[in-house]
């Protein structure tokens, strides 16, 4: 048991913060504790991306741009599309 009598957060390091964790990883082998390990099952809960294809001009226009502004080309578009949408639908709005 801890110090603080609280039970390690792992079986196998015995460590008590993510950080030990990491230290002890960082220092041991899994193939050492193999037989320690179990089979578990989860779910990942993430939405699906989509993907939209550019022409490799455009994109190199963008992957430029976003080195220029030090933001990933992905991080750059999403906030031009945003800024896009976000212009045309106030547009559309007081057309109506």
């Amino acid at each position: 048991m801890t110090e603080n009598n609280e039970k390690p957060l792992t079986s196998i390091s015995k460590a008590n913060t993510i950080e030990e964790i990491a230290d002890f990883w960082d220092t041991h082998s899994l193939d050492d504790y193999w037989e320690q390990t179990h089979e578990v099952a989860f779910e990942v809960r993430a939405q699906r991306r989509q993907r939209i294809t550019l022409a490799p001009e455009l994109y190199a226009q963008v992957e430029k741009e976003a080195q220029v502004r030090g933001i990933s080309s992905e991080t750059l578009v999403h906030l031009g599309l945003m800024e896009w949408l976000a212009s045309h639908h106030l547009h559309r709005t007081c057309e109506a």
